[in-house]
């Protein structure tokens, strides 16, 4: 099993779309009557959640006329978030099929399918010609991505000229271990965690220029403890990310945040623009 595969297989549920139609319905809301924001708590798998890809959005600068690619696109809560706010146009890929299917039938679901469609593709060998996009997010994805040079390559391809890429990634600030398992892994043998210098220099030799860089430590921090404040007052919520990591989503939550604490890691934006 090469480490698509092997991230695919960690990403996969098996009955994802059920569960997160059960949890729904136990939160009241009406599941053939959904908007992004019902599913805010479970969509958005990224540290700094709804107000990180709030911040990406005005960054990005996403009109009606903009058409997005959103590489690993999970099960859709930024692209849905950008075709609702923004009017944007957005294509989505990712590797896992199950998010794949998840992720179209959610946006159906939002009555956003005419903006929002997302297919099985890998970043690295994008099925797209050149110059299709206005704009390209990658939001959490190049943890699992060892060749990071050839992921801006191709998305460096697909992008018209002067387009924007926001990449947001948790990225290695400090020294220590990373423990696992994490949301993103399991063990090491699919993690690949980088310096923002080391994402700096690939854009660079991508034929980005960097425009901007921003910590979401902050930021994420602070929503983690409100989400703890919550959780001790009221317990788990009915829709959250344990939803979509299970059994496993209190120890990856608690590594993600004792790490973050640390210093060890933190959620790093960047805005790139294609020369």
């Amino acid at each position: 099993m090469d480490t698509e595969q092997q991230v695919a297989k960690h990403y996969t549920h098996g009955a994802l779309e059920s569960v997160i139609l059960e949890a729904l319905r136990d939160a009241g809301s009406d599941i053939d009557n959904l908007s992004p924001g019902d599913l805010a708590g479970v969509d958005e798998f990224h540290l700094g959640w709804r107000a990180a890809t709030m911040e990406i959005a005005k960054d990005l600068h996403l009109s009606r006329a903009t058409h997005v690619l959103d590489v690993g696109s999970g099960i859709g809560g930024p692209a849905r978030y950008f075709a609702e706010a923004n009017g944007a146009r957005v294509t989505g890929i990712d590797l896992t099929q199950e998010f794949v299917a998840v992720a179209n039938a959610l946006t159906r679901r939002c009555r956003l399918s005419d903006l929002a469609t997302f297919q099985q593709a890998s970043a690295l060998a994008l099925p797209f010609a050149e110059s299709t996009f206005d704009a390209a997010t990658m939001i959490h994805v190049g943890m699992n991505i060892a060749d990071k040079a050839k992921l801006f390559s191709e998305v460096h391809r697909v992008l018209r000229p002067h387009a924007r890429f926001a990449v947001y990634d948790v990225m290695r600030t400090g020294n220590g271990e990373i423990p696992y398992p994490m949301p993103w892994a399991a063990t090491p043998l699919t993690s690949f965690v980088g310096t923002p210098a080391d994402y700096r220099r690939l854009l660079a030799k991508a034929g980005f220029r960097l425009e901007g860089e921003v910590s979401r430590r902050d930021l994420a921090l602070a929503l983690f403890q409100e989400m703890r404040r919550k959780i001790a007052e009221h317990g788990l919520p009915k829709l959250g990310l344990h939803v979509l990591m299970g059994e496993a989503a209190k120890e990856r939550m608690g590594n993600v945040a004792v790490t973050l604490e640390r210093g060890i890691i933190a959620p790093v934006e960047m805005i790139a623009i294609k020369g």
